[in-house]
């Protein structure tokens, strides 16, 4: 097998190889003892897998499938094609609990699985089993829309929701477990002798239990059904024993005979003696997801605060510099985008993954641009905007024309490297974040190829130009709540940012104050050697107390926040 290299996506590891099909394998720990097993030849080479496949019950298509024999040894597996993005297919009374569903991507699987196989939350006593995740593979081709079984009104909706992000909607990923050796309540249940009202009544009680302990552990499936809890092999063999057995030499009747194996059952399920399999929807409880988001959230703030003191590096994360902004660089595996993250800490790599971000409500700011607002599954809050690079925007004054035609609109790499430079020099912007860059190309074609020649010779650390014109780029940055230090110490009564040209409707400042503001802070970016002469109202924001108090600068005036930068330029020398 290939060359690997380590990644990490959501808190799991994985082994990266190549595959001889020119696909990509992601192996856990579980399966990186077993890797030749995982070879593609050794377990998908079409022949192979359509002579030993077994069709599932469910209602995705799901296989078990043996390898074949590695060094003297096969293993049984289960593979399972990736729904996201497809419609969830639930009964009337889950979509009731659950309307919101939506199938996990292969990476939220995987690491949520992983979660509960800890089982840190709830009492320590109770433990769930399930199955092993072994490992993620993506063919190299892409399927036609119609094949995916993805909805197209969903992929509508998400792209409408995130304009520029890229969904890698036509990629095929298929997530493959280690088969768990036993049969379903539901299969133990066909051969029990009883009809089908009782059958039906002690099938929904062993799953209600089955749920309450994952419940317990801080876990739901949002399609529980019985079809996904697995009694082990040696125990399914004592229960079908009883089913044959005779008391005393003398036939038993019937009646007692599956009485006993229905209380063998419960008993098992009772003393957790079980496996749940299907974590396509997997979701934590409410409870749980609060506790989660609360200890990341406050991670993720002490983390920000110190942001450019290096950490230990994982293998998959790189350390660059662009224009004098550290980064931490990696790839975002489940699109096949890039993203960097300022600073020098590679904790905060994975708070801005795009499927932390991507499908979180989001709330636009401006009718005029793209900028949202969101609360990430980190329950952190960002503003991202899909940067204007290499676009020739109309202005509202000829001056406007004149000198975006002149300069440019700046990349996100420029903007970051303004703010950053701003920031040291004692003038207030909103904190960057993190860019990301689309997996997939770019629709509309550019018309201003000056950045992308300008930063041809900018590369990242994999060698590839940063800027490259066949993809959009997203800026994220952090929404202005007050300083970085000050809002790691605080839990509540965070400053509230208002937009400036906001302010007069809402009685904060009149109109004649904004502008004088406005001036203020292209004189001072005068003076510091930037020509900040198109910042308009909507590029700049005050910010208020929790008692409605506008925060003050040292000569206490309303401090000023510059939130965008794509039209502020260095003055040539």
């Amino acid at each position: 097998m290939a060359k690997r290299t380590l990644v990490n996506v959501l808190g799991v590891v994985y082994a990266h190889v190549k595959t001889s099909d020119g696909g990509d394998l992601y192996l856990t720990r579980f399966a990186e003892p077993f890797q030749k097993h995982f070879a593609i030849e050794n377990w998908h080479e079409k022949k192979w897998f359509d002579e030993h496949k077994i069709r599932l019950q469910g209602t995705s298509a799901v296989y078990k499938v043996p390898t074949k024999e590695v060094d003297g040894k096969s293993l049984d597996l289960v593979v399972k094609n990736s729904r996201v993005g497809e419609d969830v297919p639930l009964d009337t009374h889950t979509l009731k609990e659950f309307c919101d569903a939506e199938f996990n991507s292969p990476w939220e699987e995987f690491a949520l699985n992983e979660e509960l196989r800890e089982g840190s939350y709830g009492p320590k006593d109770l433990h769930v089993d399930i199955q092993h995740a072994m490992a993620i593979y993506v063919p190299p081709e892409k399927m036609q829309l119609w094949q995916s079984g993805r909805s197209r009104s969903k992929i509508n909706r998400i792209r409408a929701r995130h304009p520029g992000i890229g969904l890698d909607i036509l990629k095929q990923y298929k997530l493959i477990y280690r088969w768990i050796q036993g049969k379903s309540i539901t299969e133990i249940f066909q051969h029990i002798d009883i009809d089908g009202g009782e059958r039906k009544r002690h099938l929904q009680a062993m799953n209600d239990q089955v749920f309450r302990d994952l419940n317990t552990k801080g876990f739901l499936v949002a399609d529980m059904k019985p079809e996904h809890v697995i009694i082990s092999g040696k125990e399914v063999e004592r229960i079908e024993n009883m089913g044959r057995a005779q008391t005393d030499g003398m036939s038993e009747r019937p009646a007692s005979r599956s009485g006993r194996q229905i209380g063998l059952m419960y008993r098992l399920i009772e003393k957790g003696n079980y496996s749940v399999v299907d974590y396509e929807l997997l979701l934590r409880t409410p409870g749980y997801e609060e506790q989660v988001k609360r200890s990341r959230r406050h991670s993720y703030l002490d983390d920000q605060r110190d942001r450019f003191k290096p950490t230990p590096l994982p293998g998959h994360l790189s350390n660059t510099e662009i224009f004098g902004v550290p980064y931490i660089y990696g790839r975002a595996e489940s699109t096949g985008g890039h993203l960097w993250v300022v600073g020098n800490n590679a904790r905060l790599f994975d708070y801005f993954l795009p499927e932390r971000w991507r499908k979180t409500p989001s709330l636009q700011l401006s009718g005029a641009k793209e900028v949202f607002y969101t609360i990430t599954k980190d329950n952190i809050q960002l503003v991202w905007k899909t940067s204007l690079v290499g676009e020739k925007p109309l202005g509202e004054d000829i001056e406007y024309d004149v000198k975006v035609k002149r300069f440019g609109i700046n990349s996100p790499f420029e903007e970051f490297a303004i703010a950053h430079s701003l920031s040291r020099q004692g003038i207030p912007c909103v904190y960057v974040r993190a860019i990301y860059t689309t997996g997939t190309t770019k629709i509309e074609p550019s018309s201003d190829f000056r950045k992308y020649e300008t930063h041809q010779r900018v590369l990242d650390p994999e060698g590839n130009p940063v800027l490259q014109e066949n993809h959009n780029y997203i800026t994220i940055r952090g929404y202005y709540n007050g300083p970085d230090k000050w809002v790691a110490e605080h839990e509540s009564g965070l400053f509230i940012p208002v937009d400036l040209s906001k302010a007069p409707s809402k009685g904060i400042l009149d109109e004649s104050r904004c502008l004088m503001l406005l001036d203020s802070v292209k004189s001072k970016l005068q003076d510091a050697g930037y020509d900040g002469s198109l910042l308009r109202p909507n590029d700049l924001l005050v910010a208020l107390e929790d008692g409605g108090k506008l925060m003050k600068d040292k000569a206490d005036e309303p401090q000023v926040i510059i939130c965008n930068f794509d039209r502020i330029w260095k003055i040539p020398q």
